[in-house]
């Protein structure tokens, strides 16, 4: 199995940027498919972004498309997300996903693991 753990997250102003970074621990990352997800206070958790095993596949949500892009790096076994334009509704813990199955990791339900969660708030 793998282990994950995201970083970078923090506080920052409207407009401004963070990138996220996932490490994978374990096995070989690129035997996964990964994907970022954030859940608000009171929210369900929501999909952000997907990205296949090779990288050459991107997926986003329409809420953060044009603003946000994910990559990988298999060989240093890190997934990141770089967030611009940053708007207060982007306020939420962000989770890193991975998955075998070759499908893009774009719901929740069925995801095979999980990193612990990192938190972004974007003040107004």
């Amino acid at each position: 199995q793998v282990q994950l753990e995201e970083s970078g997250g923090g506080l920052v102003q409207t407009g401004g940027s963070l990138r996220l970074s996932c490490a994978a621990s374990g096995r070989t990352l690129s035997n996964y498919a990964m994907g970022w997800f954030r859940q608000a206070p009171g929210k369900e958790r929501e999909f952000v972004a997907a990205i296949s095993r090779t990288g050459l596949a991107k997926y986003y949500a329409d809420s953060v498309k044009g603003r946000f892009t994910i990559s990988r790096d298999n060989a240093e076994r890190t997934v990141y997300l770089q967030m611009n334009s940053l708007k207060p509704e982007d306020t939420a813990v962000y989770y890193c996903a991975a998955d075998l199955l070759p499908a893009p990791v774009v719901a929740p339900q069925g995801v095979g693991y999980w990193g612990q969660g990192t938190q972004v708030t974007v003040s107004s």
